[in-house]
């Protein structure tokens, strides 16, 4: 599967909350599942909102033999300079939703970054002292909510509390982005699915 890069810019320049220059950033993150959890869409997203934003982007999707119920993951590089390599191997950040990924990758997570877990699928938690790790049941939250189908947009949204890897706004006009029109209506629950992720401090 070819990466889909861009060095697409926007016009107004990324500033921090007080109008200043945004600082130089970086961040890398593998989303990981089994297909039909929406892994790839929730990368999407966090790739558009990025690009939103004036970075460099890189979104780099890979699927298992079957592509419902095969393992599904991709790659998301957000950064201030050009993009060296789609591929995404140490990732800073780790988004997982089942345990044959967690237990692939989770010893992949550089020193320092974040693991979000779906705690609800995944009954192991990370033995690692030099990451964080947040565990969210994010498929039993959905189904709470009735919106079933929308764990990875309550994964991303714990993401987005927890490493503001974006603005909301952002984050909310990415969605919109990538939403196909004519599922346009599904567009409120995807944001109520962010919302719960972010609100989520267990």
């Amino acid at each position: 599967m070819m990466a889909t890069t861009t060095s697409e810019r926007v016009d107004t320049p990324v500033t921090a909350g007080n109008g200043a220059q945004a600082k130089p950033y970086s961040m890398t993150t593998l989303f990981a599942g089994f297909g039909g959890q929406g892994i790839l869409f929730s990368g999407k997203v966090m790739a558009y909102a990025g690009l939103l934003e004036g970075r460099e982007v890189s979104w780099l999707p890979s699927y298992g033999p079957e592509m419902r119920g095969g393992t599904a993951n991709c790659g998301v590089c957000i950064s201030s300079n050009p993009v060296g390599s789609p591929l995404v191997t140490d990732p800073d950040a780790f988004v997982v939703m089942n345990l044959p990924s967690f237990l692939k990758y989770i010893d992949h997570v550089r020193p320092g970054g974040v693991a979000v877990l779906d705690s609800f699928l995944i009954d192991r938690k990370v033995e690692r002292n030099d990451i964080r790790a947040f565990y969210i049941p994010a498929t039993r939250l959905a189904s709470e909510n009735k919106i079933d189908g929308l764990a990875n947009m309550i994964m991303l949204g714990k993401l987005l509390r927890e490493t503001q890897f974006a603005a909301y706004d952002s984050v909310i006009a990415g969605l919109r982005k990538s939403v196909p029109a004519r599922k346009a209506a599904l567009v409120d629950a995807n944001i109520k699915a962010i919302g719960i992720g972010m609100e989520y401090n267990k």
